[in-house]
């Protein structure tokens, strides 16, 4: 009898072990890091994020490039202007001055847009009464951009806002084309130095240079 009770005892002891043996074999190998996995900082930079943000930044700049193309290409077949006629621009053409008694408000533009705002029309349409009354002066529409994204893209976007400037002057107003010429000066050419919204909207304009023939 007292053999029987010291191997009852045995048994239930050798049960218990095996149970909680089991128990913690469960908790370490089936739990949310299962054997061979790798824990990932969903925080850390992984291999090939530089490349993927070059990628999207090529892509949209080839998108830039083939929307400003479109541009050229439409106003081109609408109307000539006069440096595609002679191969000179204004402000390169011995027989123009720059007038100095003019300065017309820029027109300013929304970030990474070249869409006309309706409050800024108003000051292209200053510029084109002007070249109505002085019908021997001519005008450069130039674009500019604020100082973020690569040169590359500032100067296509540049020209962009310019060309707009240029459709709604010669398409709208009524202005000759060959008076009317665009230049984009990109990022290179900011009115207020600075790294903040505030200089960065005052930088995304389009000016007027304003020109007689001699």
């Amino acid at each position: 009898m007292k053999n029987s009770t010291v191997f009852a005892l045995a048994l239930c002891g050798a049960l218990a072990f095996a149970l909680t043996g089991c128990k913690y074999d469960d908790s370490e190998g089936v739990g949310d890091l299962a054997a061979g996995s790798e824990l990932v900082d969903p925080n850390a930079n992984t291999a090939g994020t530089d490349v993927a943000t070059d990628t999207t930044d090529e892509d949209e700049a080839a998108r830039r490039a083939a929307e400003l193309a479109a541009l050229n290409a439409r106003r081109d077949a609408d109307a000539t202007s006069l440096a595609d006629a002679t191969g000179v621009p204004f402000d390169q053409d011995p027989n123009y001055a720059r007038c100095t008694d003019v300065d017309f408000t820029p027109v300013y533009f929304g970030f990474d847009a070249d869409v006309l705002a309706p409050s800024e029309l108003a000051k292209i349409e200053a510029v084109a009464q002007h070249l109505k009354l002085k019908t021997d002066r001519v005008v450069i529409v130039e674009g500019n951009c604020d100082e973020r994204g690569s040169n590359e893209y500032n100067l296509v976007l540049g020209e962009q806002r310019a060309i707009r400037i240029f459709d709604y002057l010669v398409k709208q107003l009524g202005i000759d084309e060959r008076r009317v010429q665009t230049k984009s000066y990109g990022e290179e050419k900011p009115a207020v130095v600075g790294s903040d919204e505030a200089a960065w909207s005052k930088n995304r304009r389009g000016e007027f240079a304003v020109y007689q023939h001699k």
